[in-house]
Parts: C-alpha cells; sequence; structure tokens
C-alpha cells in the first residue's frame, strides 16, 4: 500500500464526504505526510459548496486513530524538530476546526494521542460501543499535548477532568467519555457506526449551510486564543528530555519506561 493510501478521500450522495484514516496495521497511527494531507482537504472543501458536512473515521474495529506513528519521533535531535512538530500539528487541527463544513468523528475503538486531538476539534462525536478516549502520554511517552489542544479539551470536559485524563493516562470507555461530553452518542453493541455517521450527515447536510458555517465560527470566536509560543517552553521540557527519549525506546521495545524526570 503506498503512502497515497493511508487516508482515503470518497464523496458520497447528499453532498457527504467521508474521510478513512488507513493504517489498520498500526492502529491508523498518524504519519506526518498523513497530517498534511488531511490539512490539504480542510482547505479543498472549504469552499466547495457540494460539500454539505464531513465524517471522519478509521478503517476497521481497532482505532479510530491511535496518534502519530511512534516512528515519526526517531529523527527528533534538535529543539527545532520538538517545536516544528507541535506547530505542524497544531496548524492541520486548527484547520480542521476551522474547516467552515460540519465535521462528525465516527470514532470505533482506540482514539488516542493525535487522534483524540482530531476527534476533539471535530464538531459532533459519535462512538461505537468498543470506543476509548484518552491521552496516555504520562505513560508512554513522556511528552505534551500542544496548548491548543489543552485548549479545546478544557472547553471540552473543563480543566479538572484534563488533569485527571492526563496524570492518570486512563483510557475511557464509550459511555463514560460520553458522560464526560467528549462523545455525543454512543451507538449500542451491534448496532453500525458507519450507518449513524451517515445519517447524522445527511440530516446536518440538509440544513442551511450559512447558519452552520455562521455558528460554528460564532463558537470558535468565544473561546480564548492561544498562541504556540506560549507553550515552547513545555514542549521543550519534555521533547528534549531524557525521559521522552527513555519513553520511545520503551515503547518501541515493548517494555514499561522508567521515567527519571529528567
Amino acid at each position: 500500500m503506498s503512502d497515497a493510501d493511508d487516508i482515503l478521500f470518497e464523496t458520497l450522495e447528499g453532498g457527504i464526504a467521508r474521510v478513512t484514516f488507513n493504517r489498520p496495521q498500526a492502529r491508523n497511527a498518524f504519519t506526518f505526510a498523513m497530517y498534511e494531507r488531511l490539512g490539504a482537504f480542510c482547505e479543498q472543501v472549504a469552499d466547495d459548496k457540494s460539500v454539505r458536512a464531513i465524517i471522519l473515521t478509521g478503517a476497521g474495529d481497532k482505532a479510530f486513530a491511535a496518534g502519530t506513528d511512534i516512528n515519526q519521533f526517531r529523527a527528533f535531535k534538535t529543539p527545532e524538530d520538538a517545536i516544528q512538530y507541535e506547530e505542524r500539528i497544531g496548524r492541520i487541527v486548527t484547520k480542521l476546526e476551522s474547516c467552515p463544513k460540519p465535521i462528525i468523528a465516527a470514532i470505533n475503538g482506540a482514539c488516542t494521542g493525535g487522534g483524540g486531538a482530531i476527534a476533539a476539534s471535530s464538531d459532533i462525536r459519535v462512538g461505537a460501543a468498543n470506543a476509548r478516549f484518552g491521552f496516555p502520554i504520562a505513560r508512554t511517552l513522556g511528552n505534551i499535548l500542544s496548548m491548543g489542544a489543552f485548549s479545546r479539551l478544557v472547553a471540552l470536559v473543563g480543566p479538572s477532568r484534563v488533569k485527571e485524563m492526563i496524570f492518570t493516562a486512563r483510557l475511557y470507555d464509550a459511555e463514560e467519555a460520553k458522560s464526560m461530553g467528549l462523545l455525543h452518542e454512543v451507538v449500542p453493541e451491534g448496532g453500525d457506526l458507519q450507518a449513524r455517521a451517515l445519517e447524522l450527515a445527511r440530516t446536518i447536510a440538509n440544513n442551511a449551510p450559512l447558519t452552520l458555517r455562521a455558528t460554528k465560527e460564532a463558537i470558535a470566536r468565544l473561546r480564548p486564543q492561544i498562541s504556540s509560543e506560549e507553550g515552547r517552553d513545555l514542549v521543550l521540557m519534555c521533547y528534549m528530555s531524557q525521559d521522552f527519549r527513555e519513553g520511545m525506546d520503551a515503547f518501541l521495545n515493548k517494555r514499561t519506561p522508567v521515567w527519571k524526570g529528567e
């Protein structure tokens, strides 16, 4: 399978566009190229009147998206590598969030790390019964979310819940994620997630597009805007640490990391 097949774009009837993260063998973990293609897609459809709603989903039944592929971090050596990575992710997720089309995340299985950031920037999140949502970075790599990701999560579930999510590094099952506000709806076990997402997308697509667009923009303006520069010291503290190197090595070698706080 070529890199171009890692993320698929298709147009369905009724003005629905569907984006499928297509690396099921890697739990749909994102490469840098996948992030860029997702960003380019958002720009492409922004003024396309034939697209009325968008569905994001992951191939297979194991994961929506399990964050960034760990192999992408192996080349990190300088502070600029860390800063550029977080700015890249922030730029792409901002394009997704600011896309004027309503976006539905259809979440099957694990939705973690960067996958969670993508879902959090979507307008509506529908989960299968096996959906699991979380940011286990304190247990895996010892890195940090961007300021933009923190801002979105705090807006969704509040600061105390975000601390709990990061501090405990646990994954929340579908019903708990719904009770927190991470999911709007859970499709019962045995139900068809894709059919429900498509039904919801068609309902939305039949409504007044300017009202939908204006609503997205109005709500976006209500949230405080945080520049990436405000979090650079935190990014460097984590990504340039010995702990981050230890986390990567432990993850790739399937062992428990030994954290030293340095």
